[in-house]
């Protein structure tokens, strides 16, 4: 199973590029991030014709998500136990939900779509509301897997957080000045691997961003950021094969300024060791 997982900042501005792109890579699962768009505005027919069928969640012109598959999308979710809400000046706990989690279990696996909030700034309601998500977020993925240790479980999307400095190329994004690199922020993301979870992309593609401002001539320079993850529990991670972050789908006309991160599976691994017949000595 080949998944990837873009932030392609609104799907009806690009759609023959997402889809163009998701036939000529031969991707199963396509998880899509800031769509920009409702439901009943997603563009499906051209996903259709490639073969996918796709469930999306957005509720305005900002933040979505969606999923795109060509298998079976079983039991999907909005959102994930404890997902906070905001509207701005909102005093209470139960703030509207915004459009920011969709889920499907595909062929097994429990995989995941999630713009986690920018943050705006440090002093910014929106920065407490991103670390209420991520602490959520973590509690959700630590509870799935202690029900279940062996599940496939992903967390895939554009989490806004480059948690090492080497993910940092932008001269603009400067710690204790601005979000995405905080210690509150990093630390958030190190809280989800310890819930179980790890970076499965990062030990095949070590170095490598996933995201360039479209001003300043941020991509010629390669003054990027790796902001875009896929999250895997160990029984996903053990079945990662390969991965890429595909950066040349930053070029060209009208590109997203966030590119593909993709990974390919192997579940059938792990079902061929436990049909081994026992041998007894």
């Amino acid at each position: 199973m080949r998944i990837a997982t873009w932030n392609v900042n609104s799907v009806r501005a690009r759609v023959e590029r997402i889809v163009g792109f998701a036939d000529r890579a031969d991707v199963d699962v396509l998880l899509m991030q800031e769509i920009k768009c409702k439901p009943d505005q997603f563009p499906y027919e051209a996903f259709e014709r490639a073969g996918y069928q796709v469930e999306a969640h957005g509720l305005n012109q900002w933040n979505g998500v969606a999923i795109a598959s060509r298998e079976p999308l079983e039991d999907v979710e909005y959102s994930f136990p404890g997902m906070p809400g905001f509207q701005k000046g909102y005093e209470g706990d139960d703030a509207p939900l915004e459009a920011r989690a969709i889920s499907a279990l595909i062929d097994g696996v429990r995989l995941w779509s999630l713009y986690v909030p920018n943050g705006r700034g440090l002093d910014d309601p929106h920065y407490a509301y991103k670390l209420r998500f991520l602490d959520a977020l973590r509690q959700y993925a630590a509870d799935a897997l202690a029900a279940d240790p062996d599940l496939p479980l992903a967390l895939t999307g554009d989490f806004n957080i480059a948690p090492l400095d080497a993910d940092n190329g932008d001269p603009s994004i400067v710690e204790g000045v601005t979000t995405h690199v905080s210690p509150a922020e990093r630390e958030a993301f190190r809280a989800l691997e310890s819930a179980g979870l790890s970076d499965v992309v990062r030990p095949l593609v070590p170095e490598g961003f996933t995201f360039w401002d479209y001003k300043q001539l941020r991509f010629p320079r390669d003054e990027g950021l790796r902001i875009d993850f896929i999250l895997g529990s160990r029984a996903f991670a053990d079945a990662v094969e390969h991965a890429s972050i595909e950066r040349d789908e930053r070029k060209g006309e009208g590109p997203s300024d966030h590119v593909p991160v993709m990974v390919d599976l192997d579940l059938r691994a792990e079902e061929d060791e436990d049909d081994l017949p026992m041998i007894f000595g």
